[in-house]
């Protein structure tokens, strides 16, 4: 599933990625979780992800305090904080990563957001990543505090999902059709 679904993303006209991510990104900016937020976890979206670049304009413009993950092994996996967009640059991987280290406090777990990526999201919250579980990893520490929201194009949503029990699900997932209420509760 993963190789078939991802093999229909990379193929995606630009004009239709950049269409549907607007649409998608508007939606998020609606999310009341999203505008109750005063810190939000975005990624850094690569091979035909939704963009994410709207959403971190409003959050930096509207005094949220925005974060990325970090794959360094000197700072630890975990999400950084960035002031501006500049201080996104390539890490251990082909993907944009804070510069900085300024990690993700308790007090900014309390009203966090974080935009998920995925490669397949059913409509119960389990997700289908890239593969390798790193952003579960990522996830996991935030679990009991975050709402997690997965950013994804309507074919990336199937019906169910087979979910490992380290699998973090998302509360909801937007697509450039709707926004789908997974039914998951944040433990808080």
């Amino acid at each position: 599933m993963r190789s078939a679904v991802l093999s229909r993303r990379d193929s995606l006209a630009p004009a239709d990625s950049l269409r549907w991510s607007s649409l998608i990104q508007a939606q998020a900016l609606e999310l009341p979780q999203y505008l109750a937020a005063r810190s939000v976890g975005l990624y850094s979206p690569v091979q035909n992800e939704v963009d994410t670049g709207v959403i971190q304009t409003h959050g930096l413009g509207n005094n949220k305090k925005v974060f990325y993950p970090k794959t360094s092994k000197v700072d630890g996996p975990g999400f950084y904080r960035i002031f501006s967009p500049t201080e996104l640059v390539r890490g251990r991987f082909p993907v944009p990563e804070p510069c900085e280290v300024h990690p993700l406090s308790a007090a900014d777990e309390e009203d966090l957001v974080v935009f998920v990526p995925g490669v397949v999201f059913d409509r119960y919250g389990n997700r289908l990543g890239r593969g390798g579980g790193w952003y579960d990893r990522n996830l996991a520490p935030l679990n009991d505090y975050g709402v997690f929201v997965g950013l994804a194009y309507e074919f990336q949503v199937v019906q169910n999902l087979a979910a490992e029990k380290w699998d973090c699900k998302v509360h909801f997932v937007i697509t450039e059709k709707r926004v789908i209420d997974c039914g998951v509760r944040p433990m808080v």
